[in-house]
């Protein structure tokens, strides 16, 4: 027969099991994953153009740019990548485009928007870290929306953001 102390820890264990089971834990992906099965990456990207005088190069993506991997939408990722500030305040920076590498949208025409993801952090990412690769981790959201910086195919609310170490 079981004491009533006995039985009082069953049932606080009982309890925790239920919690410690629905703990997410997020799926890592890479910029290759924002595509959608079946389609290359070669044909995201579609004809271009030069502009000579200012010496770049004028992408012009196709429809594929903008086909999004549904199978993401409402998913609990984490991903690295690079980031553009949309504000940055003495915190941080809470809203930005995070990138697939160094200066895109800045320097060179933007990555078509299936490669393009707006962050809202829960908590301020670093001014002085800017330049820094990072790991994102939250709930990712496939909506495609406009910006300053370019078209953007994704979104993620931000739980954690660290480092992203090579």
């Amino acid at each position: 027969m079981l004491n009533r102390r006995l039985t009082l820890l069953l049932l606080a264990g009982g309890a925790v099991a239920p919690v410690a089971a629905f703990s997410k834990r997020p799926r890592e992906i890479m910029w290759d994953d924002l595509i959608p099965p079946g389609v290359p990456y070669s044909e995201i990207i579609g004809e271009g153009e030069m502009d000579v005088v200012n010496d770049t190069w004028n992408p012009v993506y196709d429809a594929n740019g903008t086909k999004l991997n549904e199978s993401l939408n409402g998913a609990y990722i984490k991903m690295p990548g690079f980031i553009i500030p949309f504000d940055v305040t003495a915190a941080g920076v809470r809203e930005f485009m995070l990138v697939p590498y160094v200066g895109a949208c800045i320097h060179t025409p933007p990555p078509p928007a299936n490669q393009l993801v707006m962050v809202s952090a829960k908590d301020p990412w670093p001014g002085d870290q800017l330049w820094e690769a990072v790991w994102v981790t939250g709930t990712m959201r496939t909506q495609l929306q406009s910006t300053n910086f370019g078209q953007t195919g994704y979104s993620i609310s931000a739980d954690e953001m660290e480092v992203y170490v090579w």
